[in-house]
């Protein structure tokens, strides 16, 4: 009781009245009407406040005088304080410019001004070379490359699934699966002359190749021809519409370009030689007698030996 009797208010180190109400806060004792913000005076709202050397002060006037402002959101940063690009962040703040990801825990590298993880900033270094950025590493594709599931990928992260070698830029992807190129040619499997990949569904066989059904295409267009007719010219293929173009008038029969003499009959070209009975091979000139029968020309002879009921469904 003696020594409240002698206590001294920290603040204003006058003494306590017998009945007078006491704030101890850490040891130090205050008077109420003393016990208020270093700053504005005021008491203390629900007794929360914010101690620097050695001065108390409410939350608002703390943050005004000493709490950092957030780079990204503008709010007062409490707690743990990201100091990075002259400024300061919430952890949960200061994230990729590109992809947003958090960058607090894994570090960044300062790009043209912004905050880039390290996969982005690899990225955008290798478009600007015309580079592939590993999908595995997430580092720079330096020299050649491994497509496995439309990915690029340094090769030396992956070995044949079949011998366990290590695999080159040749690799070939089989049901999901990457094999040497030995290993591969073992198993049969076609390649396409287009995209060098394997075919393991439809294989189109053309100009002395095997080709996906999409990526045989017109050497024009690159329209694929999906089963249409296509024709040949030095080693390319092109669709009817374009070869007619650059080369002329192409023999429904033969389908080759027409040197000579055009006979231009049924809607269609065919060289002289071309032009017969599709039933007998009997030679046809436009002043022969014939008809069309599954667009092609048939002589009056054989004709007449279809069934009647055939020659009755070709009148209707």
């Amino acid at each position: 009781m003696s020594n409240l009797a002698n206590a001294m208010c920290t603040r204003c180190r006058g003494g306590f009245g017998p009945y007078e109400k006491m704030v101890n806060s850490n040891g130090e004792l205050y008077h109420e009407k003393c016990f208020v913000c270093a700053q504005c005076f005021q008491p203390f709202p629900d007794g929360l406040f914010y101690e620097y050397e050695g001065r108390k002060y409410c939350e608002h006037d703390f943050h005004m005088l000493y709490a950092p402002c957030c780079g990204q959101c503008g709010e007062f940063v409490i707690g743990r304080v990201i100091k990075a690009m002259n400024n300061n962040w919430h952890p949960d703040c200061f994230t990729c410019h590109t992809c947003h990801a958090p960058l607090a825990d894994t570090g960044f590298v300062k790009n043209a001004g912004r905050a880039l993880c390290r996969p982005c900033n690899a990225r955008e270094r290798a478009s600007g070379l015309g580079k592939y950025i590993c999908q595995k590493c997430h580092q720079m594709i330096e020299d050649k490359h491994l497509i496995f599931k439309s990915e690029p990928y340094h090769p030396y992260h992956f070995n044949c699934h079949h011998c366990g070698k290590e695999l080159t830029e040749v690799a070939r992807e089989l049901r999901g699966e990457l094999y040497c190129l030995p290993c591969h040619d073992k198993m049969g499997i076609p390649i396409c002359g287009a995209c060098r990949r394997p075919i393991e569904t439809r294989v189109v066989n053309a100009l002395g190749k095997q080709w996906h059904v999409e990526h045989f295409v017109c050497a024009k267009c690159e329209k694929p021809f999906l089963g249409h007719r296509h024709y040949e010219r030095k080693g390319l293929a092109y669709c009817e519409t374009h070869y007619n173009q650059l080369f002329g008038d192409v023999c429904y029969q033969c389908n080759k370009v027409i040197t000579g003499d055009v006979v231009s009959a049924l809607n269609k070209s065919w060289c002289v030689a071309c032009f017969a009975c599709s039933i007998c091979d009997q030679k046809l000139t436009l002043k022969s007698r014939f008809i069309e029968v599954d667009m092609r020309p048939v002589c009056k002879k054989c004709y007449e030996k279809l069934p009647t009921e055939l020659k009755k469904r070709l009148k209707t």
